[in-house]
């Protein structure tokens, strides 16, 4: 066998274990350098692919390699020299990713005609446990959009790449199918659009527009809500581009069901198609997403640097770059590249570790913006239903995470008896664990909370 048809064997049964996104993301332009001795080298496009392959996927490869021939005892990953790398060492990345001014340039070069950034790519998209699913479903949008998953529906907390991961799909689709117009707008954008269209008397002209597009994504769609007129043309141009079998991809921080002020129908509709949460990165993953965010910059900091940002920084992927870009705001000005204990002083202010405690207060108050209600209402007698779940939320948020007193909880709402806050605490304890959907809906919540 040779080295070619080993390695074709060995995709073969990886390709069956694993989702196609994932094997496109870690297996594309791969292959076997050298096989001799029980040792077989295998090149890989970029030092981050190399890395990740040696930690999550080297077992499986062995395994595979060792049950196709024997004698195989070792892989090793290998990325090739080109003459595209940088010759300082401390800057040195592939031509997978591009240099630090070509990223500072594109960063604001927005696609006029699609609004799309061509920063956000698959390519340099961190694919973990976390994210698996909106990623796959991402990935085979954009291979054939308009067939299946259709609408898309993302959602997920602040800062956890769900903007990166729909606009994507929407790189990917320019390329792959040129002919087909693609747009990328924000519900703010979509809003005032609307808004504009009443004023000046073309609404038609606005919603024909839209009912011309092959591929819509509209990134925080929860903002629609309370808009009832922005929702009722919403859901004429969503009807249009539905019946013609024209992609439609949403993003919003929570699900559909818990938007409120949100018309019936357009919720019926989201929840028609597939509806994929990007929860929050382990380790790993964090790990992983500073080393590509620090080859595309440009940037070699320590492990010992990186596992101090992974660490601390867990649930907000946007903060671990503002740290990044920090230490390499650092680097420029002192020519240094920052060590562990630099690092530890730059970032005092963003990891700021047991310190970064909440008030009942900001509870409050978040639990009421959440569901679209005023703190006054979680606080006053009123038995509605739209208000007694929110309020039991925020009693549960408040005993679970800050271990207050029943009696002060129950204070904190009107002067409530203890009993009404022993009440909610074990109803939510109790339906968290049976409704996976509401366990989700705390947590997007205490990501609220403790966000900065």
């Amino acid at each position: 066998m040779t080295k070619e048809e080993l390695w074709q064997a060995i995709l073969a049964q990886i390709q069956f274990n694993t989702s196609p996104a994932n094997f496109a993301t870690w297996f594309k332009n791969t292959k076997i350098l050298l096989k001799q001795e029980g040792k077989i080298v295998i090149s890989v496009p970029n030092h981050f692919s190399k890395e990740w392959l040696e930690n999550k996927y080297n077992k499986t490869i062995l395994k595979i390699a060792h049950s196709l021939n024997e004698n195989v005892k070792e892989i090793k990953y290998e990325v090739p020299r080109t003459g595209l790398e940088v010759k300082k060492e401390r800057s040195r990345i592939t031509d997978h990713y591009p240099d630090e001014e070509q990223l500072q340039f594109e960063e604001f070069k927005i696609n006029k005609i699609s609004n799309l950034n061509p920063r956000y790519l698959f390519e340099n998209f961190v694919v973990g446990p976390f994210n698996e699913l909106p990623h796959a479903a991402a990935w085979a949008i954009s291979k054939n959009p308009g067939t299946i998953y259709n609408p898309l529906f993302i959602y997920g907390g602040v800062g956890l790449g769900k903007t990166h991961l729909i606009q994507a799909i929407g790189n990917k689709t320019v390329k792959n199918f040129p002919d087909k117009k693609t747009k990328y707008i924000t519900s703010e954008k979509f809003i005032s659009g609307v808004v504009s269209s009443i004023k000046n008397h073309s609404i038609e002209e606005f919603k024909n527009n839209h009912r011309k597009i092959d591929v819509l994504i509209i990134d925080d769609i929860q903002f629609l809500a309370g808009k009832e007129k922005t929702q009722e043309e919403f859901f004429h141009i969503f009807n249009a581009l539905y019946e013609k079998n024209k992609q439609i991809i949403l993003s919003s921080d929570r699900p559909p069901k818990a938007i409120s002020s949100l018309e019936e129908r357009l919720r019926s509709r989201f929840e028609g198609g597939m509806i994929a949460d990007i929860g929050f990165p382990d380790y790993e993953t964090r790990m992983a997403i500073l080393k590509v965010k620090s080859q595309e910059k440009g940037i070699n900091l320590s492990n010992d640097v990186l596992e101090y940002i992974s660490s601390n920084i867990k649930e907000n992927i946007r903060e671990l770059e503002g740290a990044l870009n920090r230490l390499i705001a650092y680097q420029k000005l002192n020519n240094q590249i920052p060590d562990c204990q630099i690092a530890k002083t730059l970032l005092k202010n963003i990891i700021s570790g047991p310190a970064k405690m909440v008030s009942p207060k900001k509870i409050i108050q978040t639990v009421a913006e959440f569901y679209d209600l005023k703190e006054k209402d979680l606080i006053a007698a009123s038995r509605k239903k739209e208000i007694v779940f929110p309020r039991q939320i925020a009693m549960y948020i408040l005993r679970e995470s800050l271990n207050y007193s029943f009696p002060f909880i129950g204070r904190k709402f009107g002067g409530k008896d203890h009993t009404t806050a022993i009440h909610a605490f074990e109803k939510i304890s109790r339906e968290i664990k049976e409704n996976e959907r509401l366990f989700e809906e705390v947590n997007l919540i205490k990501h609220r909370i403790y966000s900065v």
